[in-house]
Parts: C-alpha cells; structure tokens; sequence
C-alpha cells in the first residue's frame, strides 16, 4: 500500500472528499511511515494526494512551523499538470548539448536535463505524454535550466518576456512579438523558448537588411538625386 493510500485510509474521507483533522501524532505502527522528516513528499502540492484531493495543513497547534495537522477538503477539480516526458522524447535529446552553453557533462551543472520550453507548464497537450512532441522539448545544462526556470517564474508574474538583449552580442530582443506576453503568442519569439530559433532568425534578419542596404547603396549610385 502506498504511502498516499495510508493517508486516505487512516483519514477516511466522506463522500465529498472531505476528512477531519488528522493529527500527525496518528502517525504510528502502520502509518509510521507517513512521518512527515523532510518535508512530507506524499503529501506536497506535486504528490497525487494532492492532485486529487484538496490538502490543507494546520501549523497552529505546536510552536514553531512545523506541521501538526493534516486534512482534506474536498476533490481538487483543477487540472494539474504533468510533468513526465514521453521515454522516446528523453532519447532524443540526453546525448545532445545544451542548446544555449554547449554542453553536455557529467558534473552536477553540465548535465543534461530535457526542458519543457514554455515555462509556463499550462498546456496539457504537453502534459499528455500520448500527444507531445518533440519540438516542445529542448536540452538545457541544469545549469541553464535553473536560470530559466527562475526567468520564466519572473515573466509569469509580470507578464513581461525576457529581452534577449540581456545576451551581449544579441541584435533583437525578441525573434517573434514582443516584450508583452500573451496567449495568442505564447511563449514564442523569447529567447529562452527556443534559443536555437532566436539564432535562425537573426541570421535571415541581418541577411534581409544587408541585402536592402546593399540595394539601396547601388540605387543610390546608379541614380544619385539632382
């Protein structure tokens, strides 16, 4: 029996999904194992408690913050999202490099992770391991995932989009859109999206504005103004 499954039976929750408070001093003899050490894994937000049922704390009986309480209050309607990717998907791309340092190490902050490029992890086509593909994924360094992740948590809460300026060296802020996220754009055109777009595109850019200048040079000449 898991460890969710302990919980739920030791808690017992009605019909509605809803239990009484369950004091973690009930976590003895077989549900010992539920003791919460470090954290509480079977029962964080990501846990599948937690995806089907609504888990409150109580941290107000004891001194301190630590939890002593625990209950559900009813079925968690909200669709999660899920973050597994498909095994063919994780293949493709364990042997690359880092799309944005080049690497692909064994050290803790050069080996490779497979990214979920938007960052916003709301799309549950991606979510569903049956219709992802493998244009959603990238491979990131852990240590280029880690500033992403911190970069896409900012964008999220602001609304505003990474400017890939930040990059010296970079020509264009964006290679789609704007600094202004919205969801007919998605997270298209950021550099952390998709920096191996970003750097196709430049290159057609600065072509295209090298030939209309290199054009507009020979007019000019051909046809100097009076």
């Amino acid at each position: 029996m898991t460890k969710t499954e302990l919980f739920i039976q030791l808690a017992n929750p009605n019909k509605d999904g809803k239990s009484k408070w369950i004091s973690v001093s009930k976590f003895i003899g077989k549900y010992k194992v539920l003791q919460l050490g470090n954290g509480g894994s079977w029962c964080r937000k990501s846990s599948s408690l937690a995806k089907k049922y609504i888990v409150e704390f109580d941290k107000s009986v004891t001194s301190g913050n630590s939890i002593d309480r625990i209950r559900l209050n009813g079925f968690n309607e909200k669709k999660t999202f899920n973050q597994n990717i498909r095994q063919d998907i994780k293949d493709y791309y364990k042997t690359q490099n880092c799309v944005i340092l080049g690497v692909n190490g064994k050290s803790e902050n050069t080996k490779i992770e497979i990214d979920h490029k938007d960052g916003r992890k709301d799309n549950h086509r991606i979510s569903n391991t049956k219709t992802q593909k493998i244009s959603d994924f990238q491979p990131l360094s852990k240590a280029a995932n880690d500033v992403k992740r911190q970069i896409c948590k900012r964008c999220k809460e602001t609304n505003k989009r990474w400017n890939a300026k930040n990059l010296k060296g970079n020509p264009f802020e964006f290679y789609y859109g704007d600094e202004n996220y919205t969801e007919k754009i998605g997270c298209k055109g950021c550099y952390q999206y998709d920096p191996v777009e970003y750097r196709k595109t430049v290159v057609i850019r600065v072509g295209k504005m090298a030939a209309e200048e290199a054009v507009d040079a020979v007019f000019k000449k051909l046809y100097p103004k009076k």
